[in-house]
């Protein structure tokens, strides 16, 4: 018993009780020589309590002190003995310490939003592998976060399934031999809409994903395509390729998860199945190949593959992604952030769809660029940006002005 605990790896799983983390979670059971040190969540406390009993971490984090209480009083409820219950953290500094636990070897980013960036970001400092699903964080932070991980040693493997596509494209690849990456979008739900159509889109529709369950947030940006613009932005830190040689394609099967294509012409690509789990299993593997819990990928079922171009003028968001990422220092901080505001906005009634990327661009033109090299800039920026975009929101909720 002790040598087969001495062959397990440790984990530690920042945003466990959303899509990523209970899919991590999942994968974990399948590949059973991994053991859950430490768990962060936010407001889920009985998803978190339900986590606890199952996979028995030493520490958690919570979002807040009421959720604490709450934790521990649904463990003692439960029965859970007192030697069987974790170390009960709350805030930034609960997930702090998650992501930097002394025996986590890996830490999965799965946290939605820039709550995750501080957390990833001390992950890196401290030599951690992570499991990146989180892309805001290289959306704000892209050449902080990559330096912190070039000095401590640490590895970063993309959990998104398109930056994951890539880097299994790009093995045995020189950069020399790269002319461009191709990143695949669904084309969300308004994919076939009239730009008069995504005007009136309500929310249920908007959230309405043809072919990946995802929370709230991220399938918004699906719907917008700022999920694939956030990614162009990634994918340059990941793989330190430019803007001009960072492609989208929209492709509504989402069979191709994403393509490489060389000097020569040749074209590679990443097929598989619309399940995260897949990709989740290769970052914590990686570079070995296990067998997963998946059904193969049925060609028969996926004969027919198609590709069109996105259509930057009825989804503005895409180009406003590019042209931070030309713009480059805090714009992207500022674009995420103002993005993170609207889309809430959006999802509390207060906006239309289609002001999402208003209230984007008008920030964007009012945000001075500083050089994104240190923490505090960073922070400093997020924070004026969803001050910004929220009196944009004020003030067209008022009259005062408009979106």
């Amino acid at each position: 018993m002790l040598i087969w605990i001495l062959f397990m790896k440790s984990i530690a799983i920042l945003g466990s009780t959303g899509s990523i983390g209970c899919n991590t979670l999942k994968t974990v059971e399948h590949l059973k020589n991994f053991r859950v040190v430490a768990l962060g969540a936010g407001k889920n406390v009985a998803k978190l309590a339900e986590q606890v009993r199952k996979f028995e971490p030493e520490l958690v984090a919570c979002e807040n002190d009421e959720c604490a209480e709450e934790l521990l009083r649904r463990l003692t409820d439960d029965g859970l003995p007192a030697a069987k219950r974790p170390k009960i953290l709350v805030g930034e500094e609960g997930l702090v310490a998650v992501a930097t636990h002394a025996r986590a070897g890996t830490v999965v980013s799965a946290t939605v939003g820039a709550v995750g960036f501080v957390p990833t970001l001390r992950a890196l400092e401290a030599g951690k592998r992570v499991a990146l699903a989180n892309k805001e964080t290289l959306v704000m932070a892209g050449d902080l976060m990559t330096r912190a991980a070039r000095e401590s040693g640490a590895e970063i493997l993309p959990v998104d399934s398109e930056h994951n596509a890539l880097h299994q494209c790009l093995r045995g690849e020189s950069a020399a031999e790269v002319k461009r990456l191709i990143l695949t979008a669904s084309g969300g739900p308004f994919r076939t809409k009239t730009k008069d159509e995504i005007e009136r889109a309500t929310v249920a529709e908007a959230l309405n994903h043809p072919n990946w369950k995802m929370g709230d947030k991220i399938t918004i940006d699906s719907a917008t395509l700022m999920n694939k613009g956030l990614e162009v932005i990634e994918a340059r830190w990941l793989f330190g390729f430019d803007a001009d040689r960072i492609a989208v394609i929209v492709h509504p099967q989402s069979v191709v998860h994403s393509m490489v294509e060389l000097v020569d012409g040749s074209i590679i690509a990443q097929l598989g199945v619309t399940d995260m789990k897949h990709a989740i299993q290769y970052a914590l593997t990686y570079p070995e190949r296990l067998e997963n819990c998946l059904e193969p990928l049925d060609f028969r079922k996926a004969s027919q593959l198609t590709f069109e171009e996105p259509d930057f003028e009825r989804f503005p968001c895409l180009r406003l992604a590019y042209d931070a990422l030309r713009t480059g220092g805090t714009m992207p901080a500022a674009l995420n952030a103002a993005n993170e505001v609207a889309v809430q906005s959006f999802l509390d009634g207060g906006i239309r769809l289609s002001d999402i990327p208003r209230v984007i661009e008008s920030v964007m033109r009012a945000h001075e660029t500083k050089p994104a090299d240190a923490l505090e800039t960073i922070l400093e920026t997020d924070a004026w940006a969803r001050a910004r975009a929220a009196e944009i929101l004020t003030a067209s909720a008022t009259g005062a002005g408009s979106v």
